[in-house]
């Protein structure tokens, strides 16, 4: 199973650089309207948190804004995943994307009009969710569509690479945004930068698309089943995922919390906060090749198990803000060498034309614990308090490590350039 898994892990060709696929003028145009949209969606996270901060400063409420974005995880992932395998992709994504544009419009005019209430937070949050998540298999699989086979693995990494920069950019503009006016405006923006992504899908001539004679949704789900059933590397992909994504889905659930306790700059200070995660994300994919070199893929999660899960009992206890961007640093390095991981491994355990739906089964185990595990820890919050919640939580990020074995990562020459996944 190994081989067949290593077979499919694209290569970089000795002869191109990093930057390589930017010259490929489709691939390029992706990437910027990409980074623009993950920019504007930075910015969203981080009206919704300070928003529900405003209204509520109940633990499992403002918990409750990450689990409305991952809970519809729970209800599309996996249709939105046959889907993606049977329709024209580029009309798919045109549904999807002008449906965010629509949820995120919405929820800011209704906070410029004062309307805003936690539930109506909660519900809009769903919304975006909603689409973001039947967005993604297919999302996934536009980038082998937009580039040549040899720049395959240098533009996954450059996505990559794409997503944590607007990832250490899009919360600090977010939290300045939000202190010169309000999360209304973030909302606004998040809204306007989906155009881009939409003008390149609209200008994009994708090659015909045919759909299977006869093909239905639930045949093509089952059929997806019967792969992930019969495929190894599939159940350590998933074990591992989901334990890895419940414990660890306190910390960015409970960080508007923390944020407000321990910090006077406001949504500036969380802002910059959730920057400096994003900062570290980008350290530590700058870093993974050279980790790759030197350790194995289950060397790489152990470790940065141990980190994440120390950063994550350290954030309940430290209360200086320059040391919480240290420990929010070091967070997003762990974070961001875990799902490197975990990622590439979901995009190589499937032949392409199980590709999305393997993917929407990866992506419901990721996001659906994260939605749980956010439900759960701020429930446990509103009991036994922050700092307590965040020692369990690191706790069980520790007992997790027992997969590591008894699921491991087989194909131990995985590419180490994380997917995009929204998280």
């Amino acid at each position: 199973m190994a081989d067949s898994v290593n077979s499919s892990i694209p290569q970089f060709a000795s002869h191109t650089s990093a930057w390589t696929p930017l010259r490929e003028p489709l691939f390029r145009s992706l990437w910027l309207a990409a980074v623009v949209s993950y920019t504007g969606r930075w910015m969203q996270n981080v009206g919704a948190g300070w928003l529900m901060t405003q209204l509520t400063m109940s633990p499992f409420m403002v918990s409750m804004v990450q689990a409305a974005m991952t809970l519809p995880v729970f209800l599309v992932t996996l249709p939105a995943g046959a889907l993606a395998d049977m329709m024209d992709r580029r009309r798919f994504l045109l549904v999807t994307q002008s449906w965010m544009v629509a949820a995120a419009a919405l929820l800011g005019i209704f906070t410029l009009a004062g309307w805003a209430t936690p539930w109506v937070v909660l519900v809009f949050t769903f919304l975006l969710g909603l689409g973001a998540v039947v967005n993604d298999p297919a999302w996934q699989c536009v980038v082998p569509e937009v580039v040549c086979a040899e720049n395959h693995a240098s533009a996954v990494a450059l996505n990559s690479a794409g997503f944590n920069l607007a990832r250490a950019v899009g919360p600090a503009l977010g939290g300045m945004v939000i202190a010169a006016t309000n999360s209304g405006i973030a909302f606004l923006i998040n809204a306007a930068s989906l155009f881009g992504v939409i003008l390149f899908l609209l200008r994009w001539k994708r090659p015909s698309f045919e759909q299977a004679n006869g093909e239905r949704v639930l045949d093509s789900m089952r059929a997806g089943f019967r792969y992930a059933r019969s495929a190894p590397i599939v159940h350590c992909v998933l074990v591992r995922t989901g334990a890895f994504s419940i414990a660890a889905s306190s910390l960015l659930a409970l960080l508007p919390l923390i944020a407000r306790m321990n910090c006077e700059y406001g949504a500036t200070g969380y802002g910059l906060l959730l920057g400096s995660f994003g900062l570290g994300a980008l350290a530590g994919a700058a870093a993974l090749p050279r980790m790759r070199n030197r350790f194995s893929v289950d060397g790489v999660v152990a470790a940065a198990v141990v980190l994440f899960g120390s950063m994550t009992f350290a954030a309940g206890r430290v209360h200086e803000f320059d040391w919480l961007l240290l420990v929010l640093f070091l967070s997003g390095v762990a974070w961001i060498a875990i799902l490197a991981c975990l990622n590439v491994a979901a995009q190589t355990m499937s032949p392409p034309r199980m590709r999305a739906r393997a993917l929407s089964m990866y992506l419901l185990v990721l996001q659906g614990g994260m939605a749980i595990g956010s439900a759960a820890w701020g429930a446990l919050a509103t009991k036994i308090g922050v700092p307590n919640t965040m020692l369990c939580s690191a706790i069980t990020l520790m007992l997790g490590l027992v997969t590591v074995r008894r699921f491991p990562l087989t194909a131990q020459d995985l590419e180490l350039a994380p997917v995009v996944v929204r998280d």
